[in-house]
């Protein structure tokens, strides 16, 4: 009898649920958009490129600036995917373009990966830009009191940490800096990844999971959360954020689950810098653009 692994899972079948690529078999042409459409959004756009949020060479954002705004701009934060372990902002930039032609500020942030850092370090990169961001955007036309913070995949697990960060006493500044996050096929309990394929690079500890899972934390219940996956996705991206969603509700907190209908793992990002997708619209209302 096969060994249960997690759930009602065995090795082999938890694996398959957290195989993206091997869901999508397409999933490399999908990469390859991203790489071409960022270029693109990098050439139009009004953009600061590497910006400094801290010391490391990985602390580096990219800023999409409006052309046109009237006053402090709303800061749309997005935080890429990789399972924790590749890729980078380069590969992302398309998801600015629509939010600096609404009138905001399109932060894409760059973040160490693993093996070079663990994941309390790279969470705790993630938290200082935001920091960072709040301090500073003032500086690039921005309002530090509209900032709001978006993710895809294991991006969408940061957004879930950031919406679960002492602000005060981290970072010294407001408990209330993030107003709103949309996750995009977000990862909320990484016990199932520690267990997974994923963990021989991932290096996760049962310890280091429980402390960066977002449905096992206390959240902040002034940062109203959209957890939207694609309807293609696996039954454990489901399960995913249907959990922290039932966690936010039963914590004092919010958190909308969107299904987005005919989207798998590497398309329903692509929405987000599309302003005509349901997935622009989430982010965009929340930021009342």
């Amino acid at each position: 009898m096969t060994a249960i692994v997690f759930r009602d899972y065995d090795q082999a079948a938890l694996d398959r649920q957290y195989n993206n690529r091997g869901r999508v078999p397409e999933a490399q042409a999908f990469l390859d958009r991203y790489v071409a459409d960022s270029a693109t959004a990098r050439r139009a756009a009004n953009v600061r490129l590497d910006v400094a949020y801290g010391q490391s060479p990985t602390e580096r954002l990219d800023l999409f600036l409006p052309e046109r705004r009237s006053g402090p701009a709303p800061v749309q934060i997005f935080f890429h995917g990789g399972y924790w372990k590749s890729l980078g902002k380069s590969e992302f930039s398309f998801v600015a373009p629509p939010f600096a032609a609404a009138g905001a500020i399109a932060a894409v942030v760059d973040y160490a990966l693993i093996p070079a850092v663990d994941m309390d370090a790279l969470v705790r990169q993630c938290r200082a830009a935001v920091a960072w961001l709040h301090d500073h955007i003032g500086e690039f036309g921005g309002d530090p009191e509209r900032i709001f913070v978006s993710g895809h995949s294991a991006g969408g697990h940061l957004v879930g940490m950031l919406a679960a960060t002492d602000w005060r006493a981290g970072f010294g500044v407001p408990a209330d800096v993030v107003k709103g996050g949309v996750s995009l096929s977000g990862l909320f309990d990484l016990e199932p990844i520690r267990l997974s394929f994923l963990n021989a690079d991932l290096g996760l500890t049962p310890d280091m999971a429980r402390r960066n899972s977002p449905a096992l934390l206390p959240p902040s219940p002034a940062v109203p959360l959209t957890l939207a996956y694609g309807s293609l996705e696996s039954a454990e991206y489901h399960r995913q954020s249907a959990l922290h969603a039932e966690h936010l509700e039963r914590h004092g907190g919010h958190g909308a689950l969107v299904p987005i209908a005919d989207r798998h793992h590497f398309d329903i990002v692509l929405d987000l810098g599309d302003p005509r997708s349901e997935v622009f619209g989430l982010a965009a209302a929340q930021m009342g653009l």
